[in-house]
């Protein structure tokens, strides 16, 4: 006993609590230590996006629950757990809101001005990072799996790929790789810090969907992003 510091006991003590299921448990017990290293982030600043909200409820479960409320729970997840570690985040929604003007009317109009203002709100914070949260929809209900996507740069490729690796703790089988994020994703294409987006999964296939809607299965998914988030420490910035 000698031999373990009162963090790696609290680390693995975290992790004890935090998996349900005793397949998730060993995979992310026996994983604590690697994937939340207590890495401070001084020179970096951690931005949350909870994809979506209010109005604009993004991609529909299969059982009727809007993806903005699925990605919002995991977001305030991440937020606690990334506090044991010191760490506050700037989230750019911190409850089922859409963020735009009050001038704004129409749907259409609330969604460009959220996007506008999430836009502006990510450049005024310097030395960002960004991390958005969504949830993933197919018409084949076949398709599953937790992928991570980029924006341009080493930096951002980086981190896609830590959690990317750090998500597999929780499906061993998912055999996906960080992609570059298309063109066509306006937030991504009008922030100049590096930025992942996280798709945690297919609200179109049934077994997935119970899993995402579940707060144990969140809290999961927040763990593997914030340890990610953390071993992206060990990583000197890109140069330039």
């Amino acid at each position: 006993m000698k031999n373990w510091s009162w963090k790696k006991i609290f680390i693995c003590a975290l992790a004890f609590v935090l998996c349900s299921t005793a397949g998730s448990l060993f995979l992310l017990s026996r994983r604590a230590e690697e994937i939340l290293a207590p890495v401070r982030l001084p020179e970096r600043r951690l931005v949350l996006d909870a994809g979506h909200g209010g109005e604009d409820g993004g991609a529909v479960s299969r059982t009727g629950v809007p993806e903005s409320v699925i990605n919002l729970a995991v977001v305030q997840k991440l937020d606690q757990l990334l506090g044991f570690y010191g760490v506050a985040p700037v989230l750019l929604r911190d409850s089922d809101v859409s963020l735009h003007d009050p001038s704004a009317s129409t749907l259409r109009e609330k969604k460009v001005s959220d996007l506008h203002n999430r836009v502006a709100a990510i450049e005024a914070t310097e030395n960002a990072t960004l991390i958005s949260i969504h949830q993933n929809t197919f018409p084949d209900p076949a398709y599953h799996g937790a992928q991570v996507f980029f924006r341009p740069g080493e930096d951002s490729r980086a981190l896609a790929l830590l959690v990317q690796d750090s998500l597999r703790a929780l499906d061993p089988a998912n055999k996906r790789i960080p992609a570059k994020i298309p063109d066509t994703v306006y937030l991504m294409k009008h922030i100049t810090c590096p930025a992942v987006l996280v798709e945690c999964g297919f609200l179109s296939n049934a077994g997935e969907e119970e899993r995402l809607r579940s707060g144990g299965y969140q809290t999961k998914l927040a763990l593997c992003v914030a340890g990610a988030w953390l071993r992206s420490g060990e990583i000197p910035p890109a140069a330039g």
